[in-house]
């Protein structure tokens, strides 16, 4: 039997109604907007699920997550000997990255995509480059880690793309590096390996594949090309990390004459499926590149100003009609909104004005920031939904109208204050396909998980594993 989700307020296919709801088949599809007079009339029944004093809203989407780096968050805030910090949070990286078994990482990514369901996101992109056991050794089935991040996807009910990451090279011209052994795989074993992922998950409903070459300073560009041109025939979305700092296009200018965006540009890499994160120090030409091929881009506020990268300059991929999506990427923070208007206010800051992306386009600066927190998400992994458009899967949140953060909200402004003003404490309810996976703030699993992931916490604060 369909059923209605009733809220006071919904916002659904880019419209703010009052007083009607969500009506959603058995298959967690979107039928429309209904009211409950128009389900109780002589039309089909709907069970009426009444979500008095809350908005509805389409689910966030994640774009770019690395969740095992959920387990040092905080551990790695301060200056090394020597003042060198971000060496001071790869080392926490990569100890995190050699530390976790398949059950820790099982136990710390279901407590992270918990994490990311509380905060109303819906699906998540996993940007996936752990591979081997400790000793840098294939396990039996080269895939055991990914089907573990999966698995935890589906039994918190979460959606997930799988962004299957090529790694070969601790940089340009470098040589492998110790700490990222569990990383490596030569191209041939990653297009293989990705190939038994997409057979293995090919019948699983909220389950999709992607294929991720980790940068172009970790994958040589003859392998680069090679994992484009499989994704590019198998119409896989294809992410990469991009220009995150400086240094990484002085390298490649020093190893092949261009910048990373101008060599995956000449090279045909860059298509509608191509999604490029980070892409903070661009040239306008290399924005046009980007633009030109209809690609997007992928911005990870939170772990940019956590890292220190630099500025992502959101204006300019407005101007040029650039999607921008959002990442949570290191797990420093978790919360999708804030990374949204965060494009905005860093821009703020560096132009010491406000406003920067409103009317760009002619597009209202609240609509934009929204549209990037979730439909532009859900385009860059190759799924449908984002908005709750008739016929797109029905991920959503609910908020709580009675929370101070955005007590007095109405129709007019409920789009604008979810941006700018909504906190993770107002989020209620969260559903994918439809289905509840958290009411009233509860997660059935939710004790469950959290026992497991401390356990997991204390080993590794303890040194464990080291």
């Amino acid at each position: 039997m369909p059923k209605l989700y009733l809220p006071d307020l919904l916002c659904a296919g880019g419209i703010t109604n009052a007083g009607s709801g969500l009506l959603v088949d058995d298959e967690g599809k979107v039928l429309g907007v209904a009211t409950a007079e128009s389900v109780s009339g002589s039309g089909p029944p709907a069970e009426i699920v009444r979500l008095a004093g809350k908005a509805l809203l389409p689910g966030l989407a994640n774009a770019h997550s690395h969740t095992f780096q959920r387990l040092f968050r905080g551990r790695a805030e301060g200056r090394a000997q020597g003042g060198d910090t971000f060496w001071t949070w790869r080392e926490q990286m990569y100890r995190a990255a050699g530390f976790v078994s398949p059950d820790d990482l099982y136990n710390v990514a279901r407590a992270t995509f918990l994490e990311m369901l509380a905060s109303g996101i819906t699906v998540v992109g996993e940007f996936h480059y752990l591979h081997n056991d400790p000793s840098g050794r294939p396990y039996a089935d080269p895939n055991t880690l990914a089907h573990q991040v999966i698995r935890a996807a589906e039994s918190v009910g979460m959606r997930i793309c799988l962004l299957r990451a090529a790694y070969q090279r601790a940089g340009f011209q470098r040589e492998p590096h110790p700490g990222q052994r569990r990383f490596y795989e030569s191209t041939e074993d990653y297009l293989r390996n990705l190939e038994a992922l997409l057979s293995a998950t090919g019948g699983h409903a909220r389950v999709t594949v992607g294929a991720a070459p980790h940068s172009i300073r970790a994958v040589p560009l003859t392998g680069f090309k090679q994992i484009a041109a499989f994704a590019q025939q198998r119409e896989l979305p294809l992410h990469m990390h991009i220009s995150e700092q400086p240094a990484e296009n002085d390298a490649c200018v020093a190893e092949y004459g261009r910048t990373p965006v101008a060599l995956v540009a000449e090279n045909g890499i860059l298509t509608p499926r191509t999604t490029l994160v980070h892409a903070i120090h661009l040239t306008w030409t290399e924005f046009e590149q980007v633009a030109a091929a209809g690609s997007t881009i992928c911005s990870c506020p939170t772990t940019e100003r956590n890292l220190g990268d630099g500025i992502f300059p959101a204006d300019v991929a407005a101007r040029l009609g650039i999607p921008v999506a959002q990442g949570t990427d290191s797990q420093a923070q978790i919360d999708m909104l804030e990374d949204a208007r965060q494009n905005e206010y860093h821009l703020r800051l560096q132009k010491r004005e406000r406003g920067i992306l409103d009317q760009l386009n002619s597009e209202d600066i609240a609509a934009r920031l929204f549209d990037s927190a979730t439909l532009a998400g859900y385009r860059a992994l190759g799924i449908e939904g984002g908005s709750l458009a008739v016929g797109e899967p029905a991920d959503f949140f609910t908020a709580d109208l009675d929370d101070l953060a955005i007590l007095g909200v109405d129709r007019a402004s409920l789009v604008a204050q979810a941006v700018f003003a909504l906190g993770r404490s107002a989020i209620r309810d969260v559903a994918v396909a439809g289905r509840l996976v958290i009411e009233n703030g509860v997660h059935v699993q939710g004790s469950e998980i959290r026992s497991r992931y401390r356990a997991v916490q204390k080993r590794f604060a303890h040194g464990e594993g080291q």
